[in-house]
């Protein structure tokens, strides 16, 4: 089963451009408010209309700008939660639910019982919480048996600790509908937690799309890189023998292997970043950078914070966590073969 995109909707002030596969798997849609995610999902529901292109699933067109094909939305096997739930708040759990289930009573039982809201089926929505209306909006959507599901910020309403429970009952959920499900999010953390793959759309366009391990690891430009919770530090970069050497903005200077001119991006995980134990004595360390430690937070055996202007992230059992106190000056290391290299702002060559 397979649902495929490709298609342009004019949307002032951009158009939105969506070219994407999802198969019977999750996919996130992930970028800032206004960046046209919510249009996406719209456009395939049927409650937007693109100006050019196709919708289709395993093959059969929901929309066709061609041949003139535009199924309405009740027309198309769509399961779709909204971020504000749009439950019916005059009707019971049960009511709401066999609305999308219409004649098929034994259908709601089963979805009240797989989402564990048995005992909330005479209540109504205003006495429910977050994350029980979410079960319900869910199990409304899931009713009339859809062949693809569609996800708006799903987890944006819940306050925290709801938060990290529903992200487990949620991915349970995904991998065992096994349907093409799109999800949309402003954080890439919820990517991680429920997609198989990620997208990341800014301005109407697609920039990026894969698997959401490699998003993090293998960005292809700043703006997926800062998404994707990697520091970013804007530098000039020179060509040598061995690679490039970049010249961050307080003049601090490091070298990697990848061999780039002009403006870029120098992106490492905050992980990635090593803290040093002891200021360097003599010789300096390669790729050493020193800066005033801010942010520091320290949480059970995290410790996180920003020494200068790089993030860092470390366990609280390692030696040197303790060099790090906020207000003081330490030094970190941004390992060369860490080290990714990517345009920024357009602009800058890189050599892959």
């Amino acid at each position: 089963m397979a649902l495929d995109l490709d298609f342009d909707l004019p949307l002032p002030p951009f158009t939105v451009s969506a070219a994407l596969t999802v198969g019977a798997e999750t996919v996130a849609l992930v970028g800032p408010s206004g960046a046209g995610k919510t249009t996406v999902l719209r456009a395939v529901a049927g409650l937007a209309r693109p100006g050019r292109g196709r919708i289709a699933l395993d093959g059969q067109p929901w929309f066709d700008a061609g041949t003139g094909v535009s199924l309405a939305p009740e027309e198309r096997s769509v399961g779709l939660v909204f971020q504000d739930y749009a439950l019916f708040p005059h009707l019971s759990v049960r009511k709401n639910v066999a609305f999308g289930a219409r004649s098929d009573p034994a259908r709601v039982d089963e979805l009240l019982e797989r989402l564990q809201i048995s005992h909330l089926a005479r209540e109504k929505p205003t006495t429910l919480s977050g994350g029980e209306r979410q079960r319900v909006a869910l199990a409304r959507a899931l009713a009339r048996r859809p062949r693809v599901l569609l996800l708006d910020e799903p987890l944006s309403a819940l306050d925290a600790h709801t938060r990290a429970e529903i992200k487990v009952q949620l991915r349970e959920l995904l991998d065992d509908l096994a349907l093409p499900a799109i999800f949309i999010s402003h954080d890439f953390r919820d990517a991680v937690a429920l997609a198989h793959r990620a997208a990341v759309i800014v301005g109407g366009k697609i920039r990026q799309v894969g698997p959401v391990e490699s998003l993090a690891s293998r960005p292809t430009d700043a703006f997926v890189a800062a998404l994707t919770g990697n520091n970013v530090l804007r530098s000039i970069a020179t060509p040598n023998g061995a690679g490039s050497t970049l010249t961050l903005e307080d003049g601090q200077q490091l070298r990697v292997p990848a061999r780039a001119g002009g403006p870029v991006g120098l992106v490492i995980a905050p992980g990635d970043v090593r803290v040093l134990a002891d200021p360097p004595a003599g010789e300096r360390p390669a790729n050493a950078l020193r800066g005033m430690v801010t942010g520091l937070t320290r949480l059970g055996s995290r410790v996180e914070a920003r020494v200068g202007s790089v993030d860092v992230e470390c366990r609280a059992e390692e030696p040197a966590s303790a060099a790090l106190a906020a207000g003081g000056e330490a030094w970190v290391q941004l390992p060369a073969e860490a080290i990714t290299v990517v345009p920024l702002d357009g602009v800058g060559a890189v050599e892959r």
